[in-house]
C-alpha cells in the first residue's frame, strides 16, 4: 500500500481510473452488442490513451493520424492494415502504426485495446 495520498487531481493527467491501486485495463471497459465502446484515459497536448471494446463485425475506417499510434490488444484479435499489409494482432501483441500512413482495423472476433497516440 502507498504511504500518500493524492489530494489536488487539478495536475493529474491520467483520469477515469482510479490511482495508486492495481488495475487490469482489460475489466475498464465492457463489450456492447454492435457498438465500439472507449474510454480515454488521457487527452493532453501530445498524447492520448484510449482503452477500446469492439464488438465482432465493428471497426474503425481507414484513415491517418498525425502521430504514432501504438495498439495493444488486450483481449481477443483484431485485423489491423497497415498501408497496404494487413495484420493479425492477438491478445498480448502489439503492433506501431505510423504517423501519415492509412491505417484502420476490424474485429473478426471481439477484441479489446489500449491505444496510445502520441502526436508529433
Amino acid at each position: 500500500m502507498a504511504d500518500f495520498e493524492i489530494k489536488d487531481l487539478t495536475n493529474v493527467t491520467i483520469k477515469n481510473i482510479d490511482h495508486n491501486q492495481v488495475l487490469n485495463l482489460t475489466d475498464l471497459v465492457v463489450y456492447q452488442e454492435g457498438q465500439v465502446v472507449s474510454r480515454t484515459l488521457s487527452q493532453v497536448k501530445q498524447i492520448s490513451l484510449t482503452l477500446f471494446a469492439f464488438d465482432a463485425g465493428e471497426g474503425i475506417s481507414t484513415h491517418s493520424a498525425p502521430g504514432d499510434a501504438m495498439v495493444q490488444v488486450l483481449d481477443g484479435v483484431a485485423e489491423v492494415t497497415i498501408g497496404d499489409e494487413v495484420f493479425n494482432v492477438a491478445a498480448g501483441e502489439s503492433i506501431v502504426m505510423p504517423a501519415n500512413i492509412p491505417h484502420g482495423l476490424e474485429a473478426r472476433e471481439r477484441f479489446k485495446m489500449l491505444l496510445t497516440l502520441i502526436k508529433q
